[in-house]
């Protein structure tokens, strides 16, 4: 298939790439934009108790509401509030109310800290836009607002909530991918222009990916979230382009590394690009296929961004394989070689690659030794897991804290204690829809406010009891900040003694941010049952499927798990400590370590059974393949790794530990696994490894087999 993929390709490259232009107009004229929505509870479905508890919220007290937006007033001075300073306070109070701000629906005051210092205003927008950008330019309009009207005074106006996070989100993830596409940009150019010594080669991958793949797979994405219904997320934006950028070029290393290869061996340049997709395509396809479908994986997930994360890059690396079996090879294929790789020369020559010889000679020679060592590394770097604890405050997590957003909550927790800022509340309700009558509301409280980590539980009957009678709603006030794992834990012993203690007829439904992150920490518990196994399951039946074997894919799997683990030890003893790592963070990391570890271990694995192919036995055959995709895996390795450790640079702390965690991985994945762990046991294993198939035979060899193709011979040398 691959062959007539190549040389379908090669022999009409001019309409290949017209076909690719004309599709991709298309595609982008058409696609919608791509919403986005930073609202936490919209990451759950409907089935948790903390989104059960928000619509008896909206059914039974209308009029009462979570502040999308909290406006603090302090003096600049940082004294006291004055009598004078409340009057401006609430004159501005009551001017924003009736500025009439979009999605803004009513400015109320709010209560003065215990130290007098800060005041706050609490501001309802439209719940049906909740998350969503209109929310962030109202919060914009607040804080310009409120300026203004501050002006002249001694008071010093911030405005934080959902509205200002999600405002503060969109300009650090303008930070994000300016930084993300710039410091990729400089690795992937840098990096190609000193393998290949050309400035055409060097440019050319980003022109492709950045002009036309990155622009159809964000329109295919925008399709996507619109016809399936799914959540977006700015933090997405920035992840993808260093995917498209990391990847592709990663697809472009292994087509060129293996054109060049063809013409040192004396090909001519056409038939050189057809053997090389033919080659190379087996195993771009199949690493891309265990990514997609690692991807893809997500999909089974409870969690709102990673149902739209996971198709998302899903889509991106289906158009960049495509692109790299079709758009790459025919626009390679209509440059001459010498104007290709110019000014440099070296591409004529067959190199010694004594380093990598070296290294397959240590491999072939000790394969047990380099399997223990290597091994052993992973699994100590492993050990680092036991101290994982997870972050829950995804907001605090994707914005810098000198955000004003930031600022306002760090104040509001230090000001009015960590629990008051966003209290849980309670819900008391009638399951046969009759009034709740004799119900003894103060002894009900009072078994809430025994629960150990309960700061305050307030009830007021004529206040918190809707209108019908049916409902009743207790604030209770955590002695913790809401995304902390005490308050976490504690909203769990409110959840249980409100359960437990409902009245006959009642029934309690426990609402409120922490009780949001509790019901997110068991999402993520049960991807981690669900999305795990099943991504590791369909990797291995590709596995099986690419060499014919039941044993390789077992020990391959292993191999990137142990990764893994490797990966997600070094990143909790680095970023764990404190406050602890994103709670998406082990999800997003398994993902890609495990689906670009098998793309590392696959292109090893192919390059292994093929020196096998020529008649080596197994430990010459492992030696010669680190020697020949040796230098591939370590220069896409590098530029992966590179381009993902630019989103370190960006200010976010969920993308600083995201670069980080997968940089590490790839390289773990690079230059350990794929180079030392994985071609050891393989080569230890021997013709088992192929069992029951005979893939690592000579075609003349095995059972009923034709005699080998000679015509795709991989060195010159040969």
């Amino acid at each position: 298939m691959f062959h007539r993929i190549g040389r379908t390709v090669v022999r009409h490259p001019v309409w290949t790439i017209v076909a690719w232009l004309i599709a991709a107009v298309a595609i982008i004229a058409t696609a919608p934009s791509l919403p986005s929505n930073s609202d936490e509870s919209s990451f759950l479905p409907s089935s948790y108790e903390s989104i059960k508890a928000m619509d008896v919220q909206e059914k039974a007290f209308p009029a009462a509401f979570t502040p999308a937006a909290i406006v603090l007033y302090q003096r600049t001075d940082g004294a006291a509030l004055t009598d004078a300073d409340k009057s401006e306070i609430t004159k501005i109070t009551d001017e924003l109310g009736k500025k009439k701000i979009d999605q803004v629906q009513k400015v109320v005051q709010g209560s003065a800290s215990k130290d007098g210092k800060y005041q706050t205003a609490l501001v309802q927008m439209n719940k049906e836009t909740a998350g969503q950008p209109k929310q962030a330019d109202a919060a914009k309009a607040l804080r310009d607002d409120s300026t203004a009207l501050a002006k002249g005074t001694d008071l010093k106006v911030q405005v934080g909530g959902q509205a200002a996070q999600a405002l503060d989100q969109q300009d650090a993830g303008k930070t994000s991918d300016a930084v993300a596409l710039v410091g990729s940009l400089l690795i992937i150019i840098i990096t190609l222009a000193i393998i290949f010594r050309s400035p055409l080669i060097a440019i050319m991958p980003l022109v492709i990916l950045t002009g036309v793949v990155f622009t159809v797979a964000n329109a295919l994405i925008a399709d996507a979230t619109k016809i399936f219904g799914l959540q977006a997320n700015s933090s997405i934006s920035a992840l993808l382009i260093v995917v498209v950028l990391g990847v592709g070029t990663d697809y472009f290393l292994f087509l060129m590394f293996r054109y060049r290869e063809r013409l040192r061996a004396g090909d001519e340049p056409k038939e050189a690009m057809i053997n090389s997709v033919t080659r190379v395509g087996e195993a771009i396809a199949s690493a891309a296929g265990a990514v997609i479908i690692s991807f893809l994986a997500l999909a089974l997930s409870t969690l709102g961004f990673l149902t739209q994360l996971g198709p998302a890059l899903a889509i991106l690396v289906a158009v960049t394989l495509i692109a790299g079996l079709t758009l790459f090879p025919a626009i390679c294929s209509l440059i001459p070689p010498r104007a290709l790789f110019w000014p440099g020369k070296k591409w004529q020559q067959e190199p010694s690659d004594a380093r990598f010889a070296a290294i397959g000679r240590v491999v072939g020679r000790r394969s047990g030794m380099v399997a223990i060592v290597s091994g052993l590394v992973m699994l100590l770097l492993a050990l680092g897991t036991l101290g994982y604890k997870a972050s829950y405050d995804l907001a605090s997590g994707s914005i810098p804290k000198t955000k004003e957003s930031m600022v306002v909550q760090d104040t509001l927790q230090k000001a009015y204690s960590a629990g008051a800022a966003e209290p849980t509340s309670v819900f008391l309700t009638s399951t046969s829809n009759k009034p709740l009558g004799s119900v003894d509301y103060t002894a009900y409280a009072d078994k809430l406010k025994k629960v150990d980590g309960v700061a305050d539980v307030s009830f007021d009957q004529k206040n918190d009891l809707n209108k019908d009678g049916t409902t009743a709603n207790f604030t209770v006030t955590l002695k913790y900040e809401s995304a902390s794992d005490k308050a976490i834990a504690a909203v769990g012993d409110v959840r249980t003694v409100a359960h437990d203690n409902a009245p006959p007829g009642t029934e309690a439904l426990v609402g409120g941010s922490s009780s949001i992150f509790k019901d997110i920490n068991a999402a993520v518990n049960h991807d981690y049952k669900t999305v795990f196994p099943v991504a590791a399951v369909l990797i291995m039946i590709i596995l099986g499927l690419l060499l014919r074997s039941v044993v390789a894919p077992w020990y391959l799997i292993a191999s990137v798990a142990l990764g893994f683990g490797a990966t997600l030890g070094a990143t909790v003893l680095i970023f764990g400590r404190g406050d602890g790592l994103i709670f998406l963070l082990p999800i997003i990391m398994y993902l890609f370590v495990v689906a670009i570890g098998t793309d590392y271990n696959i292109l090893m694995i192919a390059r292994l059974r093929e020196e096998a192919q020529e008649g080596r036995e197994p430990r010459e055959a492992a030696s010669m393949a680190l020697r020949h995709a040796g230098p591939t895996i370590g220069a896409a390795g590098f530029i992966l790794a590179a381009t993902f450790a630019t989103l370190m640079l960006s200010g976010n702390a969920f993308l600083t530990q995201m670069g980080f965690a997968v940089a590490f991985g790839i390289i773990v994945a690079a230059f350990v696994m794929a180079m030392f762990f994985t071609p050891s046991l393989t080569a230890l294993m021997g013709h088992a490894a192929w069992w029951p198939g005979h893939a690592d035979r000579t075609r003349a060899a095995a059972p009923g087999g034709p005699a080998p193709e000679r015509e795709l011979d991989e060195s010159g040398h040969r």
